[in-house]
């Protein structure tokens, strides 16, 4: 029998990594290449895990990010119902880890 074969989408944590945080970071990248999509579009691509995704977006993501067909899609063996539901948030537990730091204020005097 055939092993199912899964995918995790790393396009936030890309993002991240080359210092766009915001998802409306996308919007005119994406534009200035032909594509032209909504902001709640570009929310579900970056946030969610896309089922389908045509090939002209992936190509303009990977020419965006300067970034390979590996390091947005991951290949992964279909597992147990936890990896699957991470996996489908788009999510990864060192995101966190990327995003900057919010500024404390310090009242003047102390």
């Amino acid at each position: 029998m055939a092993r199912k074969l899964d995918y995790r989408w790393h396009l936030r944590q890309v993002m991240a990594e080359r210092g766009m945080f915001a998802t409306t970071d996308l919007i005119d990248p994406l534009a200035a290449r032909g594509i032209r999509l909504s902001s709640s579009q570009v929310y579900r691509l970056v946030v969610e895990r896309p089922e389908r995704l045509s090939l002209k977006i992936l190509m303009a993501l990977l020419d965006i990010l300067d970034a390979s067909m590996g390091e947005l899609i991951e290949p992964v063996a279909a597992g147990g119902h936890a990896r699957k539901r991470a996996a489908a948030s788009g999510t990864d537990a060192s995101i966190g880890e990327l995003r900057p730091r919010r500024a404390r204020i310090i009242p003047a005097g102390k």
